[in-house]
């Protein structure tokens, strides 16, 4: 063992002073090696065909063909670019090069012996034969041998068909350039060439030293010259296979792609690959997630399991964009059961069937239960929490589009506020251990009705959780003992959600354009949804009791560079005075009602840093549970009576910072005081 293991270092040293070498020590090492190898093939040809070692006299009566045999093979090997393939990155086209130009050497020196060998007794003409299979031998199989060698894969493992089975003719594929001539790159031009679906015409490397060689047959070029290759390959379409690369670099990369009008595709990340959720063929769309805020950091395991593992857990909200991320990631940690509170059918149809399936494939036994309802009624969310005996519960049930909830005020602040309050009772009843709000940014300082039904949401929780024993609003008025810990954690939009801009600026750049922003300053913070949704469950399980909880959301994104970004990496290019051919218009349409330019995560600057990273804990203003409880009556009876002035001014008194818009709410107040009917 002790001699293998020393074997294994000395070799992994080599190959390192190898790999080291510039690229011309490399290529005068190949050179070197290419006319031992000939001579070798040369001499055992003689060899074989005389059958007598002595007969062959490389320094003597033979020594004219010795020399003729380099050098008429190794000129030969230069100007058809032998020494510029990339030996590790072998493909198969490199192998049918090798063997004809190994094949016209062998003729060429025929040739040779033919014009000025002695006689035919001293070179017989099968020796020029066996020369020729023996140099095919060596030279092709010295390269399949290093690529061996230094990718530590087995001979043919990666070996393709010349002409793809069932592929398109070449000339009807797509001309695809490859960004990354790394082992990513490699085998993603092998997956492309065994499906024959996208014709690869070139790599783009980063790598200055790559530049103007060969690596499994396509030309690699500098990104610095762009517009030459993409005139050069008549390239459609620029496939990412950078894996690896951190989002800053990946968004550098595609900056100065976006710039040409060529489409954009990428593989998938490391993880992925590794986890085997996807192949390396796999490509995708480049997706702005790929692009935008600062790299996600590895979540806490022992934060992930505190509340979830072996407990029952469940997520109200289930079917919308954050909750059945929260369900996804929460099967992942081993619950006892799940309990999917839901008031949409179909939502929580589509989120069962993708749990149960998943915990199929992975042989999982978590129990899923799906439970039709409102959080508008308390008495449902009382026997759901009873009957499962729920330990911790994610509440993620809420109205979040902005305009939606500024024309349908009172639903807004049923399902928001309420909803809030009927879910934390129930809780405080059923002696659930851990309650965690779902916030929104937009409840600092809101401008609109959406940002103060949840600002009110979080008062409930925090005042809910300072009381030892809490009389419940509502009709019942028995204390409860407060076995919950409250907490809320805030962040801004994430990326897909159901009231992203992302999809809607999708559909429009299907549909033709315009892609309509608001206003060109407004800005936002932005964050996948299964980042948020880690962070979510690991900033749930760090609370005390009335926490809350700011994830960092990186920094904030101009919506108007995001259309831009995406029209480009579409392949189309921004339509705008200077470019008047564009593809695309942005069309700026105006704020919209309750709509701020500039979204914030705190309300004053009292924050502190916690374990994780990526979470602070804020230390804002709260209200004592007995007069909530009086203005929260209070805001019931407006909302019933439909005085939505009342309501507003409410909202001033209670969140800090409130600034609502105000001519819907006046507006919705003066036709109903006129008797035409208005939906709130």
């Amino acid at each position: 063992m002790d001699s293998e293991r020393i074997l294994h270092v000395h070799s992994h040293a080599l190959r390192e002073r190898l790999l080291r070498l510039s690229p011309r020590s490399k290529r005068m090492l190949q050179i070197a090696v290419d006319v031992l190898l000939i001579w070798l093939a040369l001499w055992l040809a003689f060899v074989i065909r005389l059958g007598d070692a002595s007969i062959v006299q490389p320094l003597g009566v033979h020594a004219w063909l010795f020399t003729a045999a380099p050098l008429t093979a190794i000129p030969l090997f230069l100007r058809c670019g032998l020494y510029r393939t990339v030996m590790r990155y072998l493909g198969p086209q490199a192998l049918v090069a090798i063997g004809r130009v190994v094949t016209a050497a062998a003729a060429l020196l025929a040739a040779v012996v033919y014009l000025y060998g002695d006689s035919p007794a001293v070179v017989p003409r099968s020796t020029i034969v066996i020369y020729w299979l023996l140099s095919l031998l060596f030279i092709g199989g010295l390269r399949v041998l290093v690529r061996h060698y230094f990718n530590d894969v087995q001979f043919g493992e990666h070996t393709l068909p010349l002409i793809p089975n069932g592929g398109r003719r070449r000339e009807e594929r797509p001309r695809v350039v490859i960004y990354g001539a790394g082992a990513a790159g490699n085998q993603l031009l092998q997956a492309l060439r065994l499906g024959g679906e996208l014709l690869a015409v070139g790599f783009l490397d980063d790598n200055k030293e790559l530049a103007g060689r060969l690596m499994a047959g396509l030309q690699v070029y500098s990104p610095d010259d762009l517009d030459f290759m993409l005139r050069d390959t008549d390239a459609q379409e620029i496939l990412l296979a950078i894996p690896s690369a951190s989002r800053a670099r990946r968004n550098e990369i595609v900056d100065v792609l976006a710039k040409h009008s060529v489409p954009v595709r990428t593989l998938p990340g490391l993880m992925d690959l590794a986890s085997g959720r996807v192949r390396v063929e796999t490509l995708r769309e480049v997706q702005i997630d790929d692009l935008l805020g600062r790299e996600p950091v590895a979540p806490d395991q022992a934060l992930f399991a505190r509340c979830i593992d072996q407990q029952v857990v469940m997520v109200t909200g289930a079917g919308g964009s954050i909750g059945s991320e929260l369900c996804r990631q929460i099967v992942r940690r081993s619950p006892r059961a799940l309990i999917l509170f839901e008031h949409s059918e179909f939502g929580l149809y589509a989120i069962q069937r993708e749990l149960e399936e998943h915990l199929r494939h992975a042989d999982l036994a978590i129990r899923i239960v799906p439970v039709l309802g409102s959080v508008r009624n308390p008495t449902r969310l009382l026997d759901a929490m009873e009957a499962w005996q729920v330990d911790t519960i994610y509440h993620a049930a809420a109205y979040k589009h902005v305009p939606m909830v500024e024309n349908n005020i009172a639903e807004g602040i049923v399902n928001n506020t309420f909803g809030t309050l009927y879910a934390a009772q129930a809780a405080l009843r059923a002696g659930v251990s851990n309650f965690v709000l779902v916030s929104t940014d937009k409840a600092v300082r809101p401008t609109n009705v959406m940002g103060g039904t949840k600002r009110m949401a979080e008062l409930v929780l925090q005042a809910l959780a300072k009381e030892e024993r809490p009389v419940p609003y509502g009709k019942r008025d028995d204390a409860i003992d407060n076995r919950t810990r409250f907490t809320m954690v805030r962040f801004g939009n994430v990326l897909g959600s159901s009231g992203s801009v992302i999809p809607l600026f999708k559909q429009q750049i299907r549909q033709g354009g315009p892609v309509t922003v608001t206003d060109p300053e407004i800005t936002r913070y932005f964050m996948t949804i299964p980042e948020a949704a880690q962070l979510v469950i690991q900033a749930g399980s760090m609370g005390q009791g009335g926490d809350v909880f700011v994830l960092d959301m990186g920094e904030p994104v101009k919506i108007a560079k995001l259309a831009e970004k995406m029209i480009q990496l579409s392949g189309l290019s921004v339509r705008h005075p200077g470019n008047a051919d564009g593809d695309i218009e942005i069309r700026y349409t105006g704020l919209r009602p309750g709509e701020k330019l500039y979204e914030e995560l705190l309300i004053g600057d009292n924050v502190s840093p916690t374990d994780h990273p990526m979470i602070m804990r804020a230390n804002e203003k709260d209200m004592p549970w007995e007069a909530l409880k009086a203005a929260l009556a209070e805001l019931d009876g407006a909302i019933r009576n439909d005085d939505y002035p009342r309501s507003r001014e409410l909202f001033y008194q209670l969140v800090d910072g409130y600034q609502a818009s105000g001519e819907i709410v006046d507006l919705i107040y003066r036709e109903r005081r006129s008797g035409s009917r208005v939906s709130t």
